[in-house]
């Protein structure tokens, strides 16, 4: 089975409904679950007082198993390629491409590594995989 890693927007769902929660363990199962660097930067960024802990364990028990995917040079790189020819062909100079670039970074990075991502937010990555060949997946919890 291939690994995933969850964007934040499945994260955001889970800690806002304890619904969303059981989901989430469901939705996983048996899948290696990877962590971007990035959705954590995203979730602590946004986190609640009382969120923060769940965070941080989250943090804790995937770092401890080494499945926290970090961006590296190429994955910035390709990421501000693949911004640009979104921008070129969707004028997103009008929308505002900065917006896009945590996505963009969490494709690139998860592309890298063969890890399909799994996201409530359509309308981004299904414009991101035009232009990135990265395995994605649409869940809503």
């Amino acid at each position: 089975m291939q690994p995933a890693l969850l964007d934040s927007s499945i994260y955001v769902s889970a800690l806002r409904n304890r619904d969303a929660a059981a989901a989430l363990d469901r939705l996983t199962g048996q899948t290696i679950l990877w962590l971007s660097a990035v959705v954590l930067e995203e979730l602590y960024a946004g986190a609640r007082e009382h969120d923060r802990r769940v965070v941080e364990q989250w943090e804790r028990d995937i770092g401890e198993a080494g499945r926290i995917l970090v961006p590296n040079l190429s994955d910035w790189v390709y990421a501000g390629k693949v911004l640009r020819r979104l921008a070129d062909t969707y004028d997103y100079e009008k929308i505002g491409r900065g917006r896009l670039t945590n996505d963009a970074l969490i494709a690139t990075s998860a592309a890298r590594m063969d890890i399909r991502v799994i996201t409530a937010n359509e309308k981004d990555f299904r414009k991101l995989a035009e232009f990135c060949s990265f395995s994605w997946q649409l869940a809503a919890l």
